[in-house]
């Protein structure tokens, strides 16, 4: 699949792209496509309007973006899909939607580099990102697969894609600290996962059972953080891989 982009139902002319290429104040939200249903399409539609309340002033409505998610797909069943939400100049809000082929979630455990860095405004999933990716350009290019962020006394809060689930041996646990409630996190709760949400240390992930990353393309197992191996409790695993396919998919 060639990844395409349409802003309003139709293909951007250079002058469309202005707007996104050169002001960085936007908001978005990334999911997977299949069988052209998505996973708590409610929490997408939910979360992009939120966020254009929040950012502009104004709603985004939920059947305008369907109908532009739906345009933009085609005849493609499957895929990842990305809208960015933006003011043009005019004031009014742009929707454009980028399909690209479809992702899964890596089966193999992920590698994460910690460093100090939280995001700003980090309850969002904005466009001002530069430092989370460039963080991240830098720890893969020293074979990590993704960077945990924290606070200087070491405090976790998510990591440069994803949000991090760690169990304690007892329960599941959401790092309690800034970060974007991620759908993936999102659907897990509503499906009855019962994390708990508190501190958590960089000291801390040695003494856990398991951890994972979850984001837009599923939950993935954390095989390390730094030099640091993390424990890999396979009931765990199984658990939570069974509970997040017991997720139900929803019509675009």
């Amino acid at each position: 699949m060639d990844a395409r982009t349409e802003i309003d139902g139709r293909a951007p002319a250079v002058a469309d792209l202005l707007v996104p290429a050169l002001v960085n104040h936007g908001h978005l939200t990334v999911t997977q496509v299949r069988d052209r249903a998505v996973r708590g399409l409610d929490l997408h539609l939910a979360r992009l309007d939120a966020a254009n309340r929040e950012l502009f002033g104004v709603p985004l409505d939920g059947d305008r973006v369907r109908r532009l998610v739906r345009h933009a797909l085609a005849g493609d069943r499957d895929a990842t899909v990305r809208v960015n939400a933006f003011r043009r100049d005019g004031g009014d809000t742009a929707v454009m939607v980028t399909v690209r082929e479809p992702h899964e979630a890596p089966a193999a455990p992920r590698a994460l580099r910690p460093v100090t860095y939280r995001r700003p405004f980090a309850h969002l999933k904005h466009t001002g990102s530069f430092a989370q990716l460039q963080h991240m350009a830098l720890a893969q290019r020293d074979g990590f697969d993704d960077v945990l962020l924290t606070d200087p006394d070491g405090v976790v809060s998510e990591t440069g894609i994803a949000n991090l689930l760690v169990h304690d041996g007892e329960t599941f646990v959401w790092p309690d600290a800034p970060a974007l409630p991620g759908i993936t996190m999102l659907l897990l709760e509503r499906a009855g996962i019962g994390a708990r949400r508190r501190t958590v240390h960089l000291a801390d992930l040695p003494g856990c059972a398991a951890a994972f990353v979850t984001n837009s393309s599923g939950v993935s197992p954390v095989g390390r953080v730094g030099d640091t191996p993390i424990p890999r409790d396979p009931g765990i695993a199984e658990h939570l891989d069974a509970v997040y396919a017991s997720i139900p998919w929803d019509a675009l």
